[in-house]
């Protein structure tokens, strides 16, 4: 083996070996930050009653796969950012420079580990994301069709219905389905209110129309304007109250996210068609924002290994939202199916490649303004 084979394979272990573990400390450090605030998300939804406290962590481990295909992507390009940028503040790339390394060997370079990222943001994008949010969509299902009274606690006063009803129960039975001495308030609009006081109350649930019930027994309506004497009283044996579906952080904002890969390239409406374009997308971001990357990393030592860090976050940040409302432009029909993401994608390509050869092309106009003035 050549000396200068030698060399190459020294510094791709080098620069790899440095861009793999600053990724994986970044993605590690924005999955907690991502995390963090899904799990507060969750959190407020089972102090509404909209999940059961037992499921929080089990939604939180079949959401992980959908949270890691948007990190990784950002974490080995703010990894290419941080370990180039140090480099260029501490010389190294000017030693590497003088050993004859060009900037299109260190794209070359940069891109075998973006591969393999890539390569993991498919497996999560085509195969784990849809796996965990079926998996998801299955559990919220159990949650929707359970007792909301499971999250009901005796002598407390708590929201159910998405927190449209306040009730307060002396009792509930050990199979949470039944309550005794039940007190229930809810606001109609500004002004009117309604307040039942009942011996007992249960949930029903219609099952030919998905819908459910609190059904009280033996009590009292009031109706009428809080604050004046202006109230109606009437007394039942039965009365019922609609509770609309519950809805949560946890749910996925479109149907195809739970369908395969398979599905999806057999579906034919827009919102798969929306969807099988972005799990494209997800690996094809990885190596484009590689492209990116490599010439914002580029530092004066003078200036700061920081000076960049901001536009190339903003230039991220304008890709994925440019990719983001291309999705939901394909699957709203404002956006042609066979020009979909590719138009994002394309322009991004395009600037990737001029930073990488713009001082070729600055010396290339320097020559031609030369020779037409010479």
């Amino acid at each position: 083996m050549s000396n200068d084979r030698i060399i190459t394979l020294i510094i791709f272990r080098y620069l790899s070996r440095d861009l793999l573990i600053t990724s994986l400390a970044v993605s590690a450090i924005l999955l907690t930050i991502f995390l963090s605030g899904k799990f507060s998300d969750y959190l407020d939804d089972a102090a509404q009653g909209k999940l059961a406290v037992d499921v929080l962590f089990t939604i939180i481990a079949y959401r992980m796969p959908n949270l890691l295909e948007l990190i990784l992507p950002l974490g080995f390009y703010l990894a290419i950012l941080l370990a180039y940028g140090r480099m260029y503040i501490e010389s190294e790339m000017v030693v590497l420079s003088a050993t004859g390394m060009s900037q299109w060997q260190l794209v070359r370079i940069t891109l075998v580990p973006a591969a393999l990222v890539a390569l993991v943001v498919a497996a999560f994008s085509f195969w784990l994301s849809p796996l965990g949010a079926q998996l998801t969509e299955q559990v919220l299902a159990e949650q929707r069709n359970r007792s909301e009274f499971e999250s009901l606690q005796e002598g407390r006063f708590q929201a159910i219905g998405q927190g449209r009803i306040m009730t307060y129960v002396e009792q509930v039975s050990d199979d949470n389905k039944r309550l005794e001495q039940v007190f229930v308030a809810q606001q109609d609009g500004q002004t009117n209110s309604t307040i039942v006081i009942a011996e007992t109350g249960e949930q029903a649930y219609v099952a030919d129309y998905g819908q459910r019930y609190l059904v009280l027994h033996s009590g009292h309506l009031y109706e009428g304007h809080p604050g004046t004497s202006e109230f109606k009283i009437t007394k039942f044996d039965e009365w019922g109250r609609y509770l609309p579906p519950t809805t949560s952080e946890a749910e996925f904002e479109s149907e195809a996210d739970a369908k395969t890969t398979t599905q999806l390239f057999a579906a034919s409406d827009l919102d798969s068609k929306a969807a099988l374009q972005w799990r494209i997308s997800m690996p094809l971001m990885v190596l484009i924002a590689t492209l990116l990357a490599v010439p914002l990393s580029k530092t004066n030592p003078r200036q700061g290994r920081y000076l960049k860090m901001l536009p190339a976050i903003l230039i991220y940040i304008f890709y994925l939202a440019f990719l983001i409302n291309a999705r939901g432009a394909i699957a709203e029909g404002d956006l042609p199916v066979w020009l979909g993401v590719w138009v994002v994608h394309i322009p991004f390509l395009v600037i990737a490649l001029l930073m990488l050869n713009w001082q070729a092309l600055l010396q290339s106009r320097n020559k031609s303004v030369r020779a037409a003035h010479a």
